[in-house]
């Protein structure tokens, strides 16, 4: 029953993937949905991490908040990776809980928090945050108006091919994630130091604004040599790499300029290849970085000289065409020309993340930034049916 089910399954999504370039799936560039807030579930709460708290209960105030939803994540998770082999769950809650000490502090400390704050096991919430290393689907833009300010949004999109509602035509773990969106203001001596976009019981950093400074987004890479072995070489015990979303986040910390950032996200060595998108102050200040877990491939930046006013990066190199059934770059520079330049703002680029297949099933929210006004803005999304898997 179960193999006839998994058939089901993949017969529709290779009927999707041929259907991505085709209507209802796709759609005319969006216009106006800004101002109504259109293909919205709402807006997620704030909540202050303070960094001269201790690590190991600065994230007390999110959990506490998130806790019901957070252990149902946990739970779903469980189901899926118990239905390959209940073993595994068993190993996660006997041997991860001693590979937390092997973190890099604060997250070692903080995930040992946010462990006893939600009462699940260390070794679970672990688990949760290795999720990210490797699952993760997206959209980023960096864009420049007409007077040279920079605008950098973001579609995150995550649970690709990880439980297909077949009744419901929606990814069980994205469903999971939304009640988790929250939007974190890191503070130090007071002040706000930089601001995230997270899922509640997450400590990485996948979407975050350094206000004055730059922004960064990351958006996963499809390699062979990926997340996984990076993921598991470092289980093994060699840790001379980053986790992706930790070295996002270290950056946020320590660096206080947009070239600072650009030289340590294009030098560390990191667990899995990844995009990393980023903005800074000055015109022309936009690029998209594409990293090998221990070297740099690329570096596209925004060529203002040559009349380019953004950059745009969903999951594919940009010196190579995406694959034919997931071309939501196409798409996305379509309605980007289509607005132009002298358009560039949070409404018109909402307007381009808000259009089929750019939004998709996968969507989890939107993010908004402006770093000179040290804006974040964040909507949690729903894509109306029919609405493509990804």
């Amino acid at each position: 029953m179960q193999f006839i089910t998994l058939l089901a399954v993949f017969a529709a999504l290779c009927v999707f993937a041929n259907a991505q370039v085709l209507p209802p799936y796709t759609e005319d560039c969006q216009h106006g949905m800004y101002a109504n807030h259109a293909r919205c579930a709402g807006m997620p709460p704030t909540f202050e991490v303070n960094l001269d708290q201790d690590p190991s209960v600065r994230w007390n105030g999110v959990v506490q908040h998130k806790k019901k939803e957070l252990v149902a994540m946990i739970g779903q998770i469980k189901l899926l990776v118990g239905a390959i082999s209940p073993k595994i769950i068993t190993a996660v809650d006997q041997y991860l809980p001693e590979l937390i000490q092997k973190l890099p502090e604060p997250y070692g400390a903080e995930i040992q928090g946010i462990a006893k704050a939600s009462g699940l096991p260390d070794g679970e919430i672990l688990l949760f945050n290795i999720f990210y290393e490797i699952f993760t689907v997206c959209t980023s833009i960096v864009a420049q108006d007409d007077a040279g300010k920079l605008y950098h949004a973001r579609n995150l999109d995550f649970g690709l091919f990880m439980g297909w509602d077949v009744k419901n035509h929606t990814w069980l773990i994205t469903e999971y994630l939304r009640p988790l969106v929250v939007n974190v203001n890191f503070t130090r001596g007071g002040k706000t130091a930089y601001k995230s976009v997270n899922f509640a019981g997450y400590i990485g950093l996948l979407t975050g604004i350094k206000p004055n400074a730059f922004t960064i987004t990351l958006n996963e890479r499809f390699n062979i040599d990926g997340g996984f072995v990076g993921m598991l070489e470092w289980i093994m015990g060699q840790r001379d790499g980053h986790w992706t979303s930790f070295l996002t986040r270290t950056v946020m910390d320590k660096a206080s300029s947009y070239d600072e950032a650009m030289s340590m996200l294009t030098k560390e060595v990191i667990l899995a290849p990844v995009y990393y998108i980023v903005g800074g102050v000055k015109s022309g200040e936009g690029a998209v970085v594409t990293r090998d877990r221990t070297k740099l491939d690329n570096v596209m930046a925004m060529n203002t000289t040559a009349g380019e006013w953004y950059v745009l990066e969903t999951n594919y190199d940009n010196w190579t065409n995406p694959p034919f059934f997931d071309d939501r770059r196409a798409d996305a520079k379509k309605c980007m020309d289509y607005s132009g330049k002298k358009g560039v703002g949070f409404p018109s680029i909402f307007d381009v993340l808000s259009t089929k297949p750019v939004l998709n099933q996968l969507t989890t929210y939107t993010a908004l930034m402006q770093v000179n006004a040290g804006t974040l803005e964040t909507y949690i999304r729903e894509c109306p049916h029919p609405c493509y898997p990804w």
